[in-house]
């Protein structure tokens, strides 16, 4: 079974809220710092994996240092909106790479896009070759992003949930 934010105790979201900071923390350390012991540590952080609460680790590069500091923001419009096309739609999106982020949306278009690039030559190949040409898509509106002011992950989850 699935667990939710009110499933979790002060102790998971002590867990979740120290290896969103610090996803290397050695068992032995996120024990000392949420005041548990080892083991049962290990078994709530067992636990958060299995019912995908924690649903993986990974690095977090930077993507100016990568070359990839150009951020786009695209509206997408669809011809057709009944499922099968949006089931190709998103079987399509996600296989371009510079597209960090999709959403469907509620709203005057269908999908937000986070498109980032090495800058605007390589979004303009990227909107029209690939974006574009993904199926169903009818017109696109680009948003360029000057500068990011927030851009991780979640912010820490509140030691209780409020009534």
């Amino acid at each position: 079974m699935a667990e939710t934010l009110s499933d979790l105790d002060t102790f998971d979201r002590k867990i979740l809220n120290v290896l969103s900071v610090e996803g290397r923390i050695s068992v032995t350390e996120l024990a000392r710092r949420i005041g548990l012991s080892k083991s049962p540590t290990q078994a709530r952080l067992k636990r958060l994996e299995e019912s995908g609460v924690i649903r993986g680790y990974r690095a977090l590069c930077d993507p100016i240092r990568l070359g990839r500091d150009h951020i786009a923001f695209v509206e997408v419009k669809l011809s057709d909106t009944r499922e099968a096309a949006l089931a190709a739609f998103a079987t399509a999106v996600m296989r371009v790479p510079e597209v960090e982020q999709c959403h469907l949306i509620a709203g005057a278009f269908d999908y937000l896009l986070k498109v980032r690039t090495s800058g605007m030559t390589g979004y303009r190949a990227v909107l029209a070759e690939r974006i574009s040409t993904l199926p169903h898509v009818a017109n696109t509106s680009t948003y360029v992003a000057m500068q990011a002011i927030k851009e991780e992950g979640l912010s820490p989850i509140p030691p209780t949930t409020p009534s």
